[in-house]
C-alpha cells in the first residue's frame, strides 16, 4: 500500500529499482495514510504503527497476528498522530544510545523479518 506522494508503478525509477518484479507486486495508493489504514481494518486486516513512543511493545514482546499491515512513518517526523491513533497496536525496535529510531528501510527489514520468523515458525509446530 503507497500513501500520498510515495511513487508507485508506472514511476520509471520505481520500475529501475524493481529489476522487473513491479508486475508480480500488487499495490494500491491511497491519498493519505489514514485513509489507507481505514481500508485495511474494514478488509479484517490488523494493522499496527512501528513508531516509537510511550505506548509501544518492543516488537519481540508481541505476537504478530495474521493478516498484518504495517505501517512506517518518514524519516524526519514519523508516523501521523491521528494514524497512531487509528492503528490496532503500536511497536517498536528498542535502541540503545542518543539516537531512538533506525531509517525506515532497515526498520522495515527487521520488522518484516520478525513477523516472517514467527508466521513460519507457527506454521511449523502445527504441521508438526
Amino acid at each position: 500500500v503507497l500513501c500520498g506522494i510515495t511513487p508507485g508503478p508506472p514511476n520509471s525509477k520505481v520500475l529501475k529499482t524493481a529489476v522487473g518484479s513491479a508486475e508480480y507486486v500488487p499495490h494500491a495508493h491511497f491519498g493519505s495514510t489514514l485513509d489507507a489504514v481505514r481500508d485495511l481494518q474494514r478488509q479484517g486486516v490488523t494493522v499496527w504503527a512501528c513508531e516509537t513512543t510511550s505506548k509501544s511493545q518492543p516488537m519481540w514482546n508481541t505476537e504478530m497476528p495474521q493478516p498484518l499491515a504495517l505501517v512506517f512513518g518518514n524519516e524526519l517526523v514519523g508516523v501521523e498522530a491521528d494514524v497512531l491513533e487509528q492503528c490496532d497496536d503500536l511497536v517498536c525496535i528498542p535502541t540503545h544510545g542518543v539516537k531512538n529510531s533506525l531509517n525506515v528501510a532497515t526498520c522495515a527489514s527487521v520488522v518484516m523479518w520478525e513477523a516472517l520468523r514467527q508466521w513460519d515458525s507457527q506454521n511449523s509446530a502445527a504441521s508438526s
